[in-house]
C-alpha cells in the first residue's frame, strides 16, 4: 500500500499561498522604512497579480483561501513581532494593514471574476480593477492607520501615490493578460491510492 499524501495541484497551490504571505510580510516591513513614497505600496499590483493568478490556476475558493490564509499570518507576524519589540498600539497599527489588505483582495477578486469572465478580458477593466484595488487599500491603510485624512498634504500625496501606482499597474495588467494558465487536472482519487 502506498500513501500518497496530496497530489501536485494541492501542494502547487499552497506554495502559492505561501508566497502571497511572504510578500504580504514584506511589504509590511518595507512601509515601516520612511522614505516620501514607501516600497511596500509600489509592490501592492504584484500582490494583486499573485492572488489573480491562484484565481485563474484553481478556483475562486482557492483564491479566497489564499487571501484569508495570507492576511490571518501576516496580522499575526505583525502582532507577534510587535510583541517581542514591545510596542504600544498593537491593535491599531496591525488594523489598517490587515483591514486594508483583506477588503481591497476580496473587492479585487470580485471584480477580477466578474471582468475576466463577462467581458472577455478587456484590459481596460482588468487594469481598473488593479488601480481599484490599490485606491481601496490606500484609503483603508490612511483612514485607520495613519489617521491622516485631516493632514495638510494629504489628499496631495494620496493622489501622487495613486497616480505612481496606476503607471506601476500598467506593465503587471500586460503580463496578466499574457499570462495563460491551464488548470490542473482534478484527481477523483481518495487521500490514499491502493496498489
Amino acid at each position: 500500500m502506498k500513501n500518497d499524501i496530496e497530489t501536485s495541484p494541492n501542494r502547487d497551490c499552497w506554495i502559492a499561498i505561501l508566497l502571497l504571505t511572504t510578500l504580504i510580510i514584506l511589504i509590511q516591513s518595507l512601509k515601516r522604512v520612511s522614505i516620501s513614497i514607501s516600497l511596500g505600496i509600489l509592490l501592492l499590483p504584484g500582490v494583486y497579480f499573485l492572488s489573480n493568478y491562484i484565481l485563474k490556476k484553481y478556483d475562486y475558493k482557492k483564491a479566497i483561501a489564499a487571501i484569508a490564509v495570507s492576511g490571518v499570518i501576516s496580522l499575526s507576524f505583525h502582532v507577534i513581532l510587535a510583541f517581542f519589540l514591545e510596542r504600544n498600539n498593537i491593535l491599531t497599527n496591525s488594523c489598517g494593514d490587515f483591514c486594508g489588505y483583506v477588503v481591497s483582495q476580496f473587492i479585487h477578486i470580485l471584480a477580477y471574476e466578474y471582468f475576466w469572465n463577462r467581458n472577455n478580458r478587456n484590459p481596460i477593466y482588468i487594469y481598473l480593477t488593479y488601480v481599484g484595488s490599490v485606491i481601496i487599500y490606500l484609503l483603508f491603510f490612511s483612514l485607520i492607520y495613519l489617521y491622516l485624512v485631516f493632514a495638510k498634504d494629504f489628499w496631495i500625496q494620496f493622489f501622487l501615490l495613486v497616480f505612481v501606482e496606476a503607471i506601476v499597474c500598467i506593465p503587471v495588467t500586460y503580463y496578466d493578460l499574457k499570462l495563460k494558465i491551464e488548470k490542473p487536472k482534478k484527481n477523483k482519487s481518495t487521500r490514499f491510492k491502493f496498489v
